[in-house]
């Protein structure tokens, strides 16, 4: 049951993150799956090195957000998303 709530989660994540970088007619279902949970470890691994320590859920959505749109963006960086 947490593998797939993990998966349901890790989609909209990235669902959301291919939206704010304009990508989501790139990547399809497993696309948003990868990268949103990928995102969100990096992003969760990011913010204590940054400083940023959120104090509730909302916090966390917006650092795995973070997250995926970083990893969408270094993506782009290396040419897999135009």
């Amino acid at each position: 049951m947490d593998i797939l709530i993990a998966l349901v989660i890790g989609g909209i994540i990235g669902w959301l993150a291919s939206l704010l970088m304009k990508t989501s007619s790139q990547q399809g279902l497993i696309g948003n799956i990868v990268v949103g949970i990928v995102g969100s470890a990096l992003g969760s691994r990011l913010a204590p090195a940054l400083g940023i320590v959120p104090s509730d859920g909302l916090g966390r959505w917006i650092i795995a957000v973070g997250g995926a749109v970083l990893l969408i963006y270094i993506l782009k960086f290396f040419g897999w998303f135009k």
